[in-house]
C-alpha cells in the first residue's frame, strides 16, 4: 500500500516571500496536511516530482527556518 497522496489536483500555495513571482521557492499543498502528509515540490519545476514529509517533520522545518538555523 502506498502512503503516497493523488496530487494530480492538488492546489500548490507559495510563500509571500517568495522572489521571482513565485518562480523561486518551494510550494506546499496543505490540503493534505490532515490525511498526514505535506506534499512539496520545487515552484520552478511544477511538473516535477513531490516530495511529502510528515506534518511534524515540517513543522520542524519551517521553525528551522525561521530561527535562521540554516544561514551561514
Amino acid at each position: 500500500m502506498s502512503n503516497t497522496p493523488d496530487l494530480s489536483h492538488a492546489e500548490w500555495v507559495t510563500s509571500s516571500y517568495s522572489g521571482n513571482g513565485g518562480r523561486d521557492c518551494v510550494e506546499w499543498a496543505p490540503a493534505y496536511v490532515d490525511s498526514g502528509v505535506v506534499p512539496v515540490r520545487d515552484s520552478k519545476d511544477p511538473d516535477g516530482p513531490a516530495l511529502t514529509f510528515g506534518p511534524s517533520a515540517w513543522s520542524a522545518f519551517i521553525t528551522a527556518v525561521q530561527r535562521h538555523e540554516f544561514s551561514s
